[in-house]
C-alpha cells in the first residue's frame, strides 16, 4: 500500500486540531514527521499511530482552539470553526483569530515579504495571485476574512480607488463566498474607502454591502462600520472599516463590540522591550531627516524645527501653511501618548515612525509592539532590504489585539450562540 503524505495543515484538519498543536506534538516527539525541504510532512500510518496513543484527541486541544476558562466555562470542548483567510499580510488578522479559536484551513497572499513572514510563524500559506486560484482548490470554511489591497483607498496612497486595477480584488473574494457561502464573512479596509466611488458613481462601502446583502441565494446581514484600534486595546490611533455579514438563514445580525478604555494605554507601555528581544533593529533616516529630527522635542512636530533647517520644499510650506492645511510632519509622539498610524512606507512624513527620545525611527520589534504582535512572532531582519522590507509588512497588518476582540465577538455571537 502506498504512503500518504500529509501536510502539516492536512493533519491538523483531520485530527482537528490547530496547526500550533500538530507543530508542537512534532517538536515533543508526541507525532513523528519529517522535514523535506523546510517543510514537515507526517506519513499517515504516523496520525494513525498517534491516534491509538490517544484515548481523546479532543482533549488536547491547545488553548488557540478553544476558549479560555472564563469563556468556555464548562462546556465540552468543540470543533473550532474553519477560517478561510485572504490577504492574509504577515498574519495580524489570522493570529487574532487563532487567540480567539478559529482554525485556519487556508490563507494566500501574493506579496513575497508577507508570505516568508507568515510561513515562519503561522504555517503554510497560497503564495498564488487570487486571480489564478480556481474556488473548488480552496477547502469549505466557517468564516473567510478578506483585507483586501487598501493601498487604492488610503490617504498614504494615489486614492485611484476602484480605478486602480488593486482596488476592484475585493470582487475576487466575493468570487469564492459565492462558491463557499461561509457562515461568516470579515473585511477589513482603510477609512478611505468610505469616501471612494464605484466606477457607476456610487459609494463603494454601499456597493459592497449590496453584493454581500445579495450574494448566492441566500446573502447576508451585514453591518460595517468605522472603528479606532486605540479602542480595542492598540495603542496607536488607527482608523479601519469592518464589514461583518452573517449568512442570512442563521438569523443573526452582528452586533459591534463595546468600545474599551484606553486607560493606561501609551507608547510608555510598548517600548520597554527586552534587551535579548530578536528583530529589534531599526532603519536608519536620511541625513536630511536626522538634521531635522534633533530639534524636534518630545511630543512635537516639524513646527518646532528652525526655519533655516528646514529644506526647501518645507519652507515653501511653511511659508503657506493655510495653502498647505497645516500638516503634521515629523509627528514625535511623547512616550505618554498613544501613537500615530503606523503606514507600510514608514516614513516620518505621514505616520508617527520616530521614537520619542532617541534620534531614530523605531525598531521593527517596536513597531511590531505597536501593532501588539506578541514578541515570540518572528520577522526576517538579516539584511538592509529585509529590515526595510519589515517595515512595509507590518505596516500593512491588522493589529493583533484588534482582529481577536473582533474574532471574540464572532465567536460569541455566532458559533457559540446558546452555549453561554
Amino acid at each position: 500500500m502506498n504512503t500518504e503524505l500529509f501536510t502539516v495543515s492536512q493533519a491538523a484538519t483531520y485530527l482537528k486540531l490547530s496547526e500550533r498543536t500538530v507543530r508542537r506534538y512534532i517538536e515533543n516527539g508526541s507525532l513523528r514527521a519529517s522535514k523535506i525541504g523546510n517543510r514537515w510532512r507526517i506519513q499517515d500510518c504516523d496520525i494513525d499511530g498517534f491516534l491509538k496513543q490517544t484515548s481523546n484527541v479532543s482533549e488536547t486541544i491547545d488553548e488557540q482552539v478553544v476558549f479560555s476558562d472564563i469563556q468556555k466555562g464548562n462546556d465540552p470542548v468543540f470543533d473550532a470553526p474553519r477560517l478561510i483567510s485572504l490577504f492574509s499580510g504577515c498574519g495580524g488578522l489570522d493570529l487574532g483569530f487563532n487567540r480567539a479559536g478559529f482554525r485556519n484551513v487556508f490563507a494566500n497572499d501574493f506579496d513575497a515579504d508577507a508570505q516568508a513572514v507568515y510561513s515562519l510563524n503561522l504555517g503554510e500559506i497560497d503564495t498564488r495571485d487570487i486571480i489564478t486560484i480556481p474556488e473548488d482548490e480552496i477547502p469549505d470554511g466557517d468564516i473567510l476574512t478578506a483585507g483586501f489591497p487598501c493601498q487604492p483607498f488610503s490617504n498614504a496612497g494615489n486614492r485611484k480607488g476602484v480605478h486602480d486595477s488593486r482596488g476592484m480584488l475585493y470582487k475576487e473574494c466575493l468570487r469564492i463566498i459565492k462558491k463557499k457561502m461561509p457562515k461568516v464573512v470579515v473585511f477589513e479596509n482603510v477609512k478611505g474607502l468610505l469616501s471612494s466611488k464605484y466606477l457607476d458613481g456610487r459609494n463603494l462601502a454601499d456597493v459592497i454591502y449590496e453584493d454581500l446583502s445579495t450574494i448566492g441565494n441566500i446573502g447576508y446581514n451585514v453591518k460595517y462600520k468605522l472603528v479606532n484600534a486605540a479602542d480595542y486595546g492598540v495603542p496607536q490611533n488607527r482608523q479601519r472599516v469592518l464589514f461583518v455579514g452573517v449568512r442570512k438563514d442563521l438569523g443573526i445580525t452582528f452586533r459591534f463590540p463595546k468600545e474599551q478604555s484606553r486607560d493606561g494605554l501609551s507608547l510608555r507601555n510598548v517600548l520597554d522591550v527586552p534587551e535579548n528581544a530578536t528583530d529589534n533593529v531599526d532603519w536608519g533616516f536620511s541625513p536630511q531627516a536626522l538634521d531635522m529630527i534633533r530639534y524636534i522635542p518630545e511630543g512635537g512636530s516639524w513646527k518646532d524645527v528652525p526655519y533655516e533647517h528646514l529644506s526647501p520644499r518645507f519652507q515653501k510650506i511653511r511659508n503657506d501653511m493655510k495653502k498647505y492645511h497645516s500638516p503634521n510632519f515629523y509627528r514625535r509622539f511623547s512616550r505618554d501618548e498613544i501613537c500615530g498610524t503606523i503606514t507600510a512606507s514608514a516614513q516620518p512624513e505621514n505616520c508617527g515612525i520616530i521614537h520619542p527620545t532617541e534620534n531614530r525611527r523605531y525598531t521593527i520589534r517596536e513597531v511590531a509592539r505597536i501593532q501588539t504582535f506578541p514578541d515570540t512572532f518572528r520577522f526576517i531582519s538579516d539584511t538592509p532590504k529585509n529590515i526595510t522590507a519589515m517595515y512595509k509588512v507590518i505596516g500593512n497588518a491588522v493589529p493583533v489585539n484588534l482582529a481577536e476582540v473582533f474574532a471574540t465577538e464572532i465567536m460569541k455571537q455566532v458559533f457559540r450562540r446558546g452555549n453561554d
